[in-house]
């Protein structure tokens, strides 16, 4: 049997004992829902400041050399680990074995068999804790501790301040827990002790960072998707939030809810002014939200914004965006600089599927503004026909993430080419700004423009017998629609790389 020691974190331990015992009651749930999902049999147990968790099996040290020398798949302890690193309001998990106490002989020996390895040419640090009464100080097993250690290991000595292997042991009573292992968790407070938010979610970094951020300081979280591209938009933003779902909150059930805004889009381009299409998005996705979580009986929303990263997150034009609604507005990465939204994106799990994810609303507008003015904003809006957004809102679908399979989000290759063949039809499905400003051209190939927003409804009035190549200029929007349309049964399209 395996057994794991979940500390809270220091947020919750400093709370009012009422407060306290009420957070670890709802993690103490969060981890029962959670390891039912990997094995009924592990055991769940409460402790005034902590959880204990008993697996089955075997030690998950053997199990990770076996998965490292042999690719067996990871065993049920390293699975557990994995899940409970991930489970907001734990600050750090402990393998530990359980063993009677005896006395200091017979403590000393059995510590060093934990360590011997992990000492050589280290530096460390007896930290024991005692429970109940005894004949000795901490202070007094401490040192014996540490001279049986140095004498029979190969360890270069002890550091009280800045040990390189701590050596933790607590004994209670009869018994003591000798800390084999110290894994980090992600602090903060456990899902459902705060209230629910909707979080917009695009799938790139931001947003992803942002959502995870949210969800680390107890705040049961669902997505809120505006569909820019179509159905390949989607796809790859489901991916993203099955992830964050499933490896931060799967001990809750959230929802992907998706409003088609691609007829938003078309609107936006024929009655807003280009330099404001960027902030009058922003209000009207604000406003589609706000009517959403209202519905949902959620009274946050949270966002990816960070001052200045680009033209319409300027405080002037946030001030504007936040005008748009009466609901509170969260924006976790606020301050942040992209390097470092980027390293907790990575630290995730989430870089690939960022990276990989075209931005779709920094092509809407062209040459925006960074200084959008109230009265400019009010009188552009008053052109843009609300029924479009009503309708929008009103056809949006709501998913639980649960159920989104992993088989329904992943993009598959699809087949490149940097020449066109004779006959290649060749359709550009950037911006009609960016198109502009850069052309394609080629001598013997076709060139249809047709802007991402746009593809999923007319790819189907096109002629199938042609092969038809997408082009964008970095390649990963073109990669996007073209595994989509794949899917969806077309095999005559190919993303045209003429960088390769």
């Amino acid at each position: 049997m395996v057994h794991y020691l979940i500390k809270i974190s220091p947020e919750m331990a400093v709370k009012s004992d009422p407060v306290r015992r009420k957070q670890l009651r709802q993690m103490r749930r969060n981890v029962r829902r959670m390891m039912r999902q990997l094995d009924e049999r592990i055991d769940v147990r409460p402790g005034w400041d902590r959880i204990d968790v008993y697996v089955p099996g075997e030690d998950p040290e053997a199990e990770q050399r076996r998965t490292v020398e042999h690719g067996e798949a990871a065993g049920l302890a390293e699975r557990v680990i994995h899940y409970l690193q991930r489970m907001p309001g734990a600050q750090f998990i402990l393998l530990v074995d359980d063993l009677p106490w005896q006395n200091f002989e017979d403590a000393a020996e059995k510590v060093t068999h934990v360590y011997r390895e992990r000492l050589a040419g280290k530096t460390f640090a007896v930290r024991v804790k005692r429970r109940g009464e005894h004949s000795f100080s901490s202070q007094q097993l401490e040192q014996f501790l540490g001279g049986h250690l140095l004498k029979n290991t190969d360890a270069v000595g002890v550091n009280l301040k800045h040990p390189e292997i701590p050596v933790n042991l607590e004994v209670k009573r009869e018994s003591m827990v000798v800390v084999r292992r110290r894994y980090p968790g992600q602090g903060g407070f456990p899902i459902g002790t705060q209230e629910p938010v909707l979080s917009l979610i695009s799938g790139g970094f931001d947003s992803a960072v942002s959502s995870y951020m949210a969800i680390r300081r107890g705040l049961q979280t669902h997505f809120l998707f505006f569909n820019l591209g179509g159905t390949a938009h989607e796809a790859g933003v489901r991916q993203m939030v099955r992830h964050l779902w499933a490896d931060y909150q799967s001990s809750h059930r959230v929802y992907m809810i998706s409003v088609p805004f691609e007829g938003v889009i078309g609107e936006l381009m024929t009655r807003i002014n280009h330099s404001y299409r960027g902030v009058v998005l922003k209000r009207l996705m604000m406003r589609a939200a706000e009517r959403i979580a209202n519905e949902m009986h959620i009274s946050g929303l949270v966002t990816g914004e960070s001052i200045s990263q680009v033209s319409s997150q300027t405080p002037l034009n946030l001030g504007l965006i936040d005008q748009s609604t009466d609901m509170l507005v969260m924006r976790p990465l606020v301050f942040m600089n992209k390097d470092e939204i980027i390293d907790v994106a990575d630290r995730i799990g989430a870089y690939w599927m960022a990276a990989n994810m075209p931005e779709y609303c920094g092509v809407i507008s062209d040459r925006p503004t960074t200084r959008a003015k109230k009265g400019r904003i009010e009188r552009d809006e008053s052109f843009f026909d609300d029924a479009v957004l009503d309708a929008a809102v009103a056809n949006r679908t709501m998913t639980p993430v649960d159920q989104m399979l992993e088989s329904e989000v992943g993009i598959d290759d699809v087949p490149r080419v940097n020449t066109p063949s004779p006959g290649d039809v060749v359709i550009d499905i950037r911006h009609p700004g960016e198109a502009a400003d850069a052309p394609l051209t080629l001598t013997n190939n076709e060139i249809r423009s047709i802007p991402f927003y746009e593809l999923n409804h007319r790819f189907a009035e096109l002629d199938a017998g042609n092969r038809y190549l997408l082009y964008c200029d970095e390649g990963s929007m073109s990669t996007l629609h073209a595994g989509h349309l794949i899917a969806e049964g077309h095999d005559n399209v190919v993303v045209y790389d003429p960088g390769e």
